[in-house]
């Protein structure tokens, strides 16, 4: 039994001579590794922000599509139930006349040379 003491003495003494030689050394390993796992890990700090930034595009993008929806809806009403804007519909898209008038219709070609400067 006391050679098994002693070589469990020894061990002992050898493991607390390596951990005071190299103890802090490995600490500051393990602590580095885990500060550069928080940020560039998979869960780290850059995904989160790659993340938020994500979150913030597609509210932006909500928040517009909501907006056009909004407007559509509008319009749906005013087509359903306004008597000018289906009129106006009506005129522009189909040349549709009221008895009596006279549609004049101008190519778009010419379209540019109505609204720069008359030429000598």
């Amino acid at each position: 039994m006391n050679r098994a003491n002693t070589a469990s003495e020894a061990t002992s003494d050898r493991f607390a001579e390596l951990w005071h030689q190299y103890g802090r050394g490995i600490l500051g390993l393990l602590i580095l590794v885990l500060v550069v796992h928080d940020i560039f890990g998979t869960h780290g700090y850059l995904a989160m922000r790659r993340t938020q930034a994500e979150i913030n595009a597609v509210k932006a993008n909500l928040s517009r599509l909501n907006a056009e929806n909004a407007q559509l809806t509008d319009k749906v009403h005013d087509l359903k139930s306004d008597p000018h804007t289906i009129e106006k519909l009506a005129r522009e898209g189909s040349l549709l006349a009221k008895p009596g008038e006279i549609i004049i219709k101008i190519p778009q070609a010419q379209w540019s040379d109505q609204d720069s400067p008359a030429k000598p």
